[in-house]
């Protein structure tokens, strides 16, 4: 079981897949865990691959640590790049959903001469995301409790199974309230959108029939300012493709990577 710290002191836990040449950090959102992959994975072909997979500080096996510093998009960066070099990754490709790929696009603009490529699942964009005053008050609130989280969860999702569903709240039941309310207010009120211009990696914006992030507005906010990126729709899930539609989230992934130039 991998772990590093920090650079507070929060043990971080993460776990590598795979040991092939093609490095891929694989960063999840808010309210979960790196665990929200396990679906995507089962369907992976790893040939080639060696993906890495940390649990964001609050979530997983990761430490928990007080205030609301503690949860700011810096320090999420920070752990991550801390989590790459204790991978020993020289070069990778980065795949980050909804807050994960806010963040990935954050490493993407910081790190550009590391990374390989970019895959972002749904993701909230590097100008936050405005919400409704009472979607707002349901999200801040929802830590610990599993209703407001289901709530969320029948909101946000359009294909998901009644298993899945349950798998999802067991994760997030395990996140407390103050890493649930901070992190939320740091990925609604993210503003580096013009770092984007900084990103050089050929970039995948995948976008599905998310009621919060639709196509055209993906396009507009990723597409558009970071210049290498495409824009992919699968339509039918909703927010987390990755659990309600993990086969064909797989082979857009995969025929992502195979698109790369070669690892060594």
């Amino acid at each position: 079981m991998p772990m590093v710290d920090a650079s507070d002191g929060t043990p971080l836990h993460y776990r590598a897949v795979g040991d092939g040449p093609r490095a891929v950090l694989m960063v999840h959102g808010w309210m979960v865990s790196s665990a929200v992959y396990a679906p995507l994975l089962e369907q992976l072909d790893l040939t080639g691959l060696k993906l890495v997979l940390p649990d964001l500080r609050g979530t997983g096996k990761s430490g928990t640590p007080p205030g609301e510093g503690a949860y700011s998009l810096e320090q999420y960066a920070r752990d991550l790049w801390t989590v790459v070099e204790a991978a020993g990754l020289e070069r990778l490709t980065l795949v980050g959903h909804s807050m994960g790929g806010q963040l990935a696009q954050w490493l993407a603009a910081a790190y550009p001469e590391r990374i390989d490529g970019m895959v972002l699942f749904n993701s909230v964009p590097a100008s936050g995301l405005a919400m409704p005053p009472d979607a707002v008050g349901l999200f801040r609130t929802s830590g610990k409790n599993p209703e407001k989280q289901r709530t969320i969860l029948q909101l946000a999702c359009k294909q998901l199974s009644p298993e899945a569903m349950e798998a999802l709240l067991a994760d997030a039941g395990t996140i407390s309230e103050a890493c649930i309310q901070n992190c939320f207010d740091s990925w609604t009120g993210a503003r580096f959108a013009e770092r984007l211009a900084a990103i050089a990696a050929p970039t995948l914006v995948v976008a599905t029939d998310d009621p919060f992030l639709p196509p055209d507005f993906l396009r507009e906010v990723q597409v558009k300012p970071i210049r290498r990126a495409r824009l992919a729709h699968l339509p039918g899930p909703g927010h987390y493709p990755q659990v309600e539609r993990p086969r064909e989230t797989a082979a857009l992934l995969t025929a992502f990577i195979a698109g790369l130039p070669a690892a060594s």
